[in-house]
């Protein structure tokens, strides 16, 4: 499909060369029968010159193609409705044009924005990170000493920053298919914090970005389709709750993190610990169960779901995938999950995650 918009593109872009070539009496141009002025027949090839870079510009990813093929795209309509009888057709590629285009503007902008808030929510240099002791976990319940051990996170550098890569798919309803995404992850510690963005696709040429992030205690969700139109704004005390539970489960990526003074732990049973967070004024609580080895089974929570009469809050459940676990940076984590609701109509699993790579304490370099 890619390929083929940019043919389209770049014949497109080629016929406004007949506009030039009638003008300047280069060539004979049967198909145009209206009279062109050589500074008209100028603005024909200018045009087609547009186009062309427009697609080089497409075909090498380039974020800002969509410039030269939106001016492109006007001229090119203006000088479609100066001969209109002969060269009224094209108006069909300028509108294939616009429709992919608009979104790709969308999704410029949308980066843009994303670009100026990690400026501000990430580090830009990275102290040194002291070694994580087993004298520095002696004051934990057994099961959380035992996870920090079964994950390499003692005599490792306690992690102040993670850069997660993933992959996975969800879905909005308990029987609405599975829509493919891709997302990205910065975490910080020291100010807890994460700032994830994600592209999904929806259905076939029409996708969905978004933005969830935790600052300063609070939560803000923002999706739009197309990178357009707004679909969610999510902002308030439900939200904060709801980003500081998700930022609590998601120590697991970053073991160390357990001991933030934020962070109190107390042992539930042999296999299972409950961590609450303070942070901001507001107060969330998990429980991490555990394998025999240690590593983190499921995590479970009360978090506020959305609904059309208003959220409520209900049983959060993420679990592990028991051959998910793989090591970056020396690091065992879990990588692959699912997340579910636990509702009284049934279980709701919404998001099927893997992590695809982790960078941990790395200065943020503006892209």
């Amino acid at each position: 499909m890619r390929y083929l918009f940019a043919f389209i593109l770049l014949i497109h872009g080629l016929i406004h060369l007949m506009g030039f070539v009638k003008a300047f009496k280069l060539g004979e141009v049967s198909q145009l029968s209206g009279h062109f002025s050589k500074p008209a027949g100028l603005v024909w090839l200018a045009t087609a010159i547009l186009f062309l870079f427009a697609v080089g510009a497409f075909i090498l990813k380039k974020d800002g193609w969509w410039m030269p093929a939106a001016a492109a795209v006007v001229l090119s309509q203006l000088l479609i409705m100066s001969q209109w009888n002969d060269a009224k057709f094209g108006t069909i590629a300028n509108i294939i044009a616009l429709a992919v285009l608009l979104p790709a503007f969308g999704q410029w902008r949308f980066n843009g924005m994303v670009q100026q808030e990690l400026a501000v929510f990430m580090p830009r240099t990275i102290t040194a990170a002291p070694v994580l002791t087993r004298e520095m976990v002696t004051g934990l319940p057994p099961v959380v000493q035992q996870w920090l051990e079964r994950s390499n996170a003692i005599g490792r550098p306690v992690v102040k920053t993670a850069h997660l890569f993933q992959k996975g798919e969800m879905r909005t309803t308990p029987d609405g298919k599975w829509m493919p995404v891709g997302s990205r992850q910065f975490i910080t510690v020291d100010k807890p914090g994460f700032f994830w963005t994600a592209d999904v696709l929806a259905a076939p040429m029409i996708s969905m970005t978004a933005r969830d992030k935790y600052e300063n205690g609070k939560g803000f969700m923002t999706i739009r389709l197309l990178s357009l139109f707004p679909v969610a704004d999510a902002k308030g005390p439900e939200t904060d709750q709801g980003a500081m539970v998700r930022y609590l489960a998601e120590i697991c990526w970053l073991p160390s993190a357990a001991l933030s003074e934020y962070i109190a732990w107390e042992q539930v049973d042999s296999a299972s610990a409950k961590a609450t967070m303070r942070y901001g004024g507001i107060e969330a609580s998990a429980v991490f169960t555990f394998t025999p080895d240690g590593d983190i089974k499921s995590i479970e929570a009360m978090r506020y779901y959305d609904r059309k009469s208003g959220p409520t809050l209900e049983k959060w459940h993420i679990s592990i995938d028991p051959n998910g676990y793989r090591e970056f940076e020396g690091l065992r984590i879990p990588a692959i999950s699912n997340v579910a609701w636990l509702l009284k109509a049934g279980d709701f699993t919404w998001y099927k995650l893997e992590i695809t790579d982790i960078r941990y304490n790395e200065p943020y370099r503006p892209e």
